[in-house]
């Protein structure tokens, strides 16, 4: 018996679920995932998740996010609750001040979803430029 492990084509490595390429999305994941990419969908935000994800340690203080930005300090932590609120950051008060970090599982499925099959992808740049079939 051999010890590879079988893949389920349609699906990710992890067997989570179906990439927009490999089949329909449901209409209760389309909804959730909508919510998240309205979240990405402002710069201000984006900005935000990278210096937060990117960030040393793994998580960052509100002090240390708000010079980075020419928006007063309540229009940042208005950003900060709608990233959490779509999954994308947690936070932990300590004192007086919130430290927020990336929660990976959310990313990780965004990615998983837009990640297309290794073979769609490799055809494609397989392929000359103007080649016809």
């Amino acid at each position: 018996m051999s010890n590879q492990e079988l893949v389920v084509l349609g699906q990710d490595a992890e067997g989570c679920c179906p990439t927009l390429l490999t089949a329909p999305m449901a209409e209760d994941q389309a909804v959730d995932l909508a919510k998240v990419f309205k979240a990405l969908g402002d710069p201000v935000r984006l900005r935000l998740l990278s210096i937060i994800a990117s960030r040393a340690g793994g998580e960052i203080c509100v002090c240390d996010l708000t010079p980075a930005f020419d928006l007063s300090q309540p229009t940042i932590s208005h950003h900060l609750k709608l990233l959490k609120q779509a999954g994308l950051i947690a936070s932990e008060r300590r004192g007086t001040w919130v430290y927020y970090r990336p929660l990976p599982e959310t990313t990780d499925k965004l990615a998983a979803v837009l990640t297309g099959p290794g073979s769609v992808v490799a055809a494609a740049s397989a392929e000359p430029a103007g080649a016809a079939s």
